[in-house]
């Protein structure tokens, strides 16, 4: 059965998440094809073990499971689609993995057009961060028919510690995008409390630590240094966007969308000092 054997693995998009991803599956005896447009991504996938490819089409031609780890939906989709895209040249029984942070009806439009060649999708954007890729413990949270998300925990048990079905493709995004809304609501109202409480002079590190013990404690208070923004717009567009399908009004949904623009900035240069360090 596929399921007991060795999948051979593609990873397009190998930089900071992918490379360690990589790793892991290398580490575990997975064949392993690398793909990425920076020349020292490859490279560094080389040297890690991993054969590359110097394109989608090619890497298709070496695998019959395909995770993406490129950035951004326009990335994904440039990469799946066309001629030189995985549709178009992985063979039938083949899985696509969308592990990229992109919105539900990307992924249900990919699993739409793989579906009469026989590709399978699984929806598996991971969490945790690159300390737990690093790691191997990060968390996948999957989408996808029985059969694809079962080939799938074989694989992604590489670098995950937790896998968690949460239903059909695009639930796997439904769960992300959540659990980034909450993380950037959260990270901006530690910014508002943090300058509220440097007005009254009380020590921001003696105060964050007893809110950890209470119920202001957060993921976000806690890896506070850790915070930076840099994907929360993106992370933010995408709520956006399911929010005007769904024609729902969110008011604090669309004020977070609109104050992370500022909050990156504000991170980067004087956030409140929750633990003592300096903004870098």
């Amino acid at each position: 059965m596929a399921s007991e054997k060795k999948e051979r693995v593609g990873i397009v998009g190998v930089g900071r998440m992918g490379l360690a991803m990589l790793k892991h599956l290398v580490k575990k005896g997975y064949t392993v094809t690398a793909c990425d447009v920076s020349a020292d991504a490859l490279k560094n996938a080389r040297e890690a073990g991993a054969a590359v490819a110097e394109s989608p089409a090619a890497l298709a031609k070496q695998c019959d499971f395909v995770i993406l780890g490129v950035g951004y939906t326009d990335e994904v989709e440039a990469v799946v689609y066309g001629p030189g895209g995985l549709l178009a040249n992985l063979a039938s029984g083949s899985i696509i993995a969308v592990s990229s942070t992109t919105s539900p009806t990307t992924v249900q439009a990919i699993a739409k057009e793989g579906a009469p060649k026989g590709i399978g999708v699984l929806d598996a954007p991971i969490c945790r961060g690159r300390f737990a890729a690093d790691e191997g413990t990060l968390l996948a949270l999957v989408g996808g028919e029985p059969d694809v998300v079962a080939r799938g925990r074989a694989v992604y048990g590489s670098f995950c510690s937790d896998y968690a079905h949460l239903g059909d493709v695009g639930h796997g995004q439904v769960g992300k995008t959540m659990n980034n809304l909450l993380l950037w609501i959260s990270a901006v109202g530690l910014i508002e409390a943090g300058r509220l409480a440097e007005t009254t002079g009380i020590d921001l590190v003696k105060l964050r630590e007893a809110l950890l013990m209470s119920s202001g404690a957060s993921d976000a208070l806690k890896e506070w240094d850790m915070i930076s923004f840099t994907w929360a717009l993106k992370d933010m567009q995408i709520v956006a966007d399911m929010t005007d399908r769904a024609g729902l009004s969110l008011p604090i949904t669309g004020a977070i969308k609109e104050l992370v623009k500022d909050a990156r900035r504000i991170k980067a240069t004087s956030a409140p000092r929750w633990t003592g360090v300096r903004s870098q």
